[in-house]
């Protein structure tokens, strides 16, 4: 693993220099070997145990915490930054010939500038939340950021109750955020030279085939609102629910960022609220779409000093056909619906599919089907047949008939129904982390035992595979963990 410090160079005044606080007795609690090697690490060492819990400095780091404000629950925040957060630097692979540079951060380092009033502390279930989050998303092709490790110690911390610290180590391609740009446009004096110099670094780290001038600025924003339809695109298909869509929790680059009160649909309800600070349901699983567009007018609003309104508004009416396209790709793919040259680009076609889809969610709902492994499903489904394997669990018969014939004849004949099972499996996981999962692992964990959750992660690295005598982490959730609802602090 090497360090840069691109960021910190280059970008003076949009962050604070702070060190980590040690925690005492640290231990490795779980580990990626996927997200270790995307920096080039092997395996967990003491001596790195000791950098990346405050104990020892690690060579060639910097330490800082951003600076950054948002949008919370609708309204705005004028200052916010990384309260808990410590950056590193860039870290890169040196055996690759074109390395990906990844952010280092220590979530949970201790107080910065930022941390208003609070401790900058994360406690253990957060921590193996946020971890337990990043790489199964990263398991289902899903844009997100990463975790190498958590870390786990006997320093204690009060929220509701008296808790152990923990760390988690958090790699993000970058951590500019939404907020950034509004934090530059509206709290800084000289705000367009910010924006600029912001917006310059940008595209120089991340986007280099675009220019550093008005039109690169243009098609840069238009790339952002492509990859955040896409992203939320990706959560609706696969039955995500980020819980807190605040303009500070939005990557610019269109990968899921900061986990907290997150959960995936066990029965699925388009209504679903997985954070109990959101009882008027904001950021409902069904709401995701709608947030994600008001996110990027907050955005918008921001460059405006930059860009012309007209521009940004051009952009901003990209954002819904990027999102159907992309929902439309991975739950025809989900559900075998296949594209032929003949209806390809059809938007007839689109709105028919469309309404097959939901009206399959609404079967889903109204008979309180489990979401992952209704379409699970599809794999064991001879579509040839009349009779289907997805009605066993259905009580409204006559509505689920009517759907199965209309999708039977979209579907049309399939020659090789082996072979079009496999292609459902492929894209429906068997796998995903239910809430209640993650709370026994959490639990057993705080008890000094981490085999759950270790056990849990390579489960969660595989989520399409069958993957024997692990049926049991495919069940519905027992009575006591159906509809878990998360606080910000999960």
């Amino acid at each position: 693993m090497q360090l840069k410090q691109d960021f910190f160079e280059q970008l003076e005044g949009f962050y604070s220099q702070v060190y980590p606080l040690p925690i005492s007795q640290p231990h490795w609690l779980v580990w990626s070997d996927d997200a270790a090697a995307l920096i080039g690490l092997t395996k967990p060492t003491d001596e790195l145990l000791m950098q990346m819990s405050g104990n020892h400095q690690m060579p060639g780091a910097s330490y800082y915490a951003q600076v950054y404000s948002g949008h919370q629950f609708g309204g705005y925040s004028p200052r916010l930054g990384d309260g808990r957060s410590i950056i590193l630097g860039e870290a890169f692979n040196g055996q690759d010939a074109h390395p990906q540079a990844w952010d280092i951060a220590l979530k949970g380092a201790g107080p910065t500038p930022y941390s208003r009033h609070g401790d900058g502390r994360a406690v253990m279930r957060s921590a193996v939340r946020e971890f337990l989050a990043s790489e199964a998303l990263a398991a289902l092709s899903v844009p997100t950021t990463r975790a190498l490790a958590v870390i786990g110690s006997d320093l204690p911390v009060w929220r509701e109750s008296q808790e152990t610290a923990a760390i988690t180590v958090r790699l993000a391609k970058s951590h500019i955020r939404f907020g950034h740009f509004e934090y530059f446009c509206h709290s800084e004096q000289g705000s367009k030279d910010k924006l600029i110099q912001l917006l310059n670094f940008t595209i120089a780290q991340h986007y280099p085939h675009l220019s550093q001038d008005y039109h690169g600025y243009k098609a840069w924003f238009t790339q952002v609102v492509k990859d955040t339809a896409v992203l939320i695109g990706h959560w609706q298909a696969v039955g995500f629910a980020h819980g807190v869509l605040n303009t500070d929790n939005m990557s610019v680059l269109g990968d899921s960022f900061d986990f907290g009160p997150f959960a995936f649909l066990d029965t699925f309800k388009e209504d679903f609220i997985c954070n109990h600070s959101d009882p008027e349901g904001r950021y409902a699983f069904g709401q995701q779409p709608g947030i994600g567009l008001w996110n990027l007018q907050r955005l918008a609003q921001a460059l405006t000093p930059v860009i012309e309104s007209d521009d940004l508004v051009a952009a901003l009416n990209t954002y819904q056909a990027e999102l159907v396209k992309q929902y439309l790709l991975l739950m025809r793919a989900k559900m075998g619906l296949s594209i032929t040259e003949q209806i390809a680009n059809s938007a007839e076609q689109d709105k028919q599919d469309l309404d097959l889809i939901g009206r399959f969610c609404g079967v889903m709902q109204h008979n309180m089907l489990d979401y992952t492994n209704t379409f699970r499903a599809f794999g064991n489904l001879d579509v040839n047949s009349a009779k289907s394997n997805i009605a066993d669990e259905i009580i409204d018969r006559p509505t689920f008939d009517a759907w199965y014939k209309d999708y039977q004849q979209r579907v049309g004949q399939v020659t090789d129904i082996e072979a079009w099972q496999g292609a459902r499996n492929s894209v429906n996981p068997k796998y995903i982390l239910r809430n209640y999962l993650a709370q026994e692992a959490i639990v057993a964990a705080e008890d000094g035992d981490n085999g759950k959750l270790v056990e849990l992660h390579r489960l969660l690295t595989q989520p399409y595979a069958e993957q024997e005598h692990m049926s049991h982490y495919a069940q519905r959730p027992p009575q006591w963990g159906q509809g878990l609802i998360m606080s910000c602090s999960s």
